[in-house]
């Protein structure tokens, strides 16, 4: 598959403008297949696609504002965090305190997002809630 070949290379590293691009296409290709298996059927499968897309969009995101967001940075522990292991990694615990940050930047409403984005997650490991039925 032709499609495949960029996704077979290694992730460029995150201090690079590189590192953007890939990530914008990763969450690119995790929507769709995040919708191909919503199509057939595969719901749960979907749910962590979608979460997955847009870990890799928050992943470019915040490397694309990386500057801004040192500078709203607490101290240095934090600049030191968000740089090594916050953009890299995108800790999924982290993703709230990640998206508040990125909307006291200007990217408002990321939050929101994150919070339903965060719900597909457990979602796709929990299933339904049963407290519903």
């Amino acid at each position: 598959m032709r499609i495949l070949k960029p996704l077979e290379r290694p992730l460029p590293k995150p201090t690079t403008e590189d590192y953007i691009n890939a990530k914008l296409f990763e969450s690119l290709v995790e929507a769709g297949l995040a919708l191909w298996f919503l199509n057939e059927g595969l719901v749960r499968n979907a749910a962590g696609k979608a979460f997955q897309a847009w870990r890799a969009f928050l992943a470019a995101l915040l490397r694309l504002e990386l500057n801004k967001l040192l500078q709203v940075a607490r101290d240095d522990e934090e600049r030191n965090w968000l740089a090594n292991r916050a953009v890299p990694r995108i800790p999924t615990t982290r993703m709230v305190k990640l998206s508040q940050m990125l909307e006291e930047v200007g990217h408002y409403g990321i939050s929101a997002w994150t919070a339903v984005t965060l719900e597909l997650h457990d979602y796709q490991y929990n299933g339904p809630d049963q407290t519903w039925q």
